[in-house]
């Protein structure tokens, strides 16, 4: 269930019908019927499952651009109009109260709830565009220490350098499997775009026919061979369950061991770096055009 704060943190209210100022609003179809809630009272409870609380305000404040950014994208993307969209369409996971109270603890839920409302209030409106068009906001927890450059639909989106990154807590990862449990994982990734079908990898095959064919700025996995396979780097990001594909797949004791550095798809914002940036004094403003190039801040 979606809920709203209000001013100052006080206890979160339903509201059946949107205010007569909301400009625009969504619609809570999950498990309630008829219920609107205006954008900028649905954005907190957004940023308390995107971004820690615990944050400074100005991190806290360029994630709440991103949030505003995307769901004004997705607003314009549907055929209901620009104005309104239904909850369940844009994917985003949504916290019950109940939740924040058992993440945060009781006692600390009033004033970190507050600083989110305080982050969207501040941003109140602004969304982030490129030649005229909202741009896909993308962010990420910790990078490998650089971002990833955009493809040609993302052209704002260029490699930049993330250095206290590799400090942040879980920042490498390490696994590893035996052959025989490595070729099972990668077998169970399904077939690319345009991946013909081909013969399931055996355990003999590891760890000699691993070889990583291309690597992005930064040290992301582009595409690698397995067996035969060529995968891309996310595909067996996933497949393995690491937490980027920044990743090194070594043979160890007849298995493989992999480390990967960092935690999420790389792209855009580091939320990492945002809040160590936000700590030495940078803006929220500054934040977002560091991250996102050549775009402009809109208040709508």
């Amino acid at each position: 269930m979606a809920w709203a704060g209000t001013e100052g943190a006080q206890e979160p209210q339903w509201q059946e019908q949107p205010k007569e100022d909301s400009k625009y609003r969504i619609f809570l179809d999950r498990g309630q019927e008829g219920v609107w809630l205006d954008l900028e009272e649905y954005l907190p409870g957004v940023l308390a499952v995107e971004i820690p609380a615990q944050y400074e305000p100005e991190a806290l404040k360029a994630q709440a651009v991103i949030a505003r950014t995307y769901i004004r994208k997705q607003m314009k993307e549907t055929k209901e109009g620009t104005l309104e969209i239904q909850e369940s369409a844009l994917d985003m996971d949504y916290p019950q109260l109940d939740q924040l109270r058992q993440k945060w603890g009781t006692e600390e839920f009033p004033a970190l709830y507050e600083k989110l409302e305080i982050a969207v209030k501040d941003t109140k409106g602004m969304v982030m565009t490129y030649e005229g068009d909202y741009i896909d906001p993308m962010f990420c927890r910790t990078s490998a220490g650089m971002t990833r450059r955009g493809d040609e639909n993302h052209p704002y989106l260029e490699p930049v350098e993330c250095p206290g990154d590799p400090q942040a807590p879980g920042f490498t990862q390490i696994l590893a499997w035996d052959a025989r449990e490595f070729a099972q994982l990668v077998n169970q990734i399904p077939p690319g775009a345009g991946e013909a079908e081909t013969a399931a990898i055996l355990p003999e095959q590891i760890p000699e026919s691993i070889q990583i064919v291309e690597r992005e700025e930064g040290g992301y996995v582009r595409q690698i061979s397995i067996g035969g396979r060529l995968l891309s780097g996310e595909a067996v990001q996933y497949g393995l369950g690491l937490n980027s594909c920044a990743f090194e797949l070594e043979g160890q004791g007849g298995g493989v061991r992999a480390r990967a550095l960092g935690s999420g798809h790389g792209y855009g914002l580091s939320q990492t770096e945002a809040n160590r940036k936000a700590k030495e004094g940078w803006t929220a403003e500054e934040i977002l055009k560091y991250f996102y190039k050549n775009i402009e801040l809109v208040a709508e």
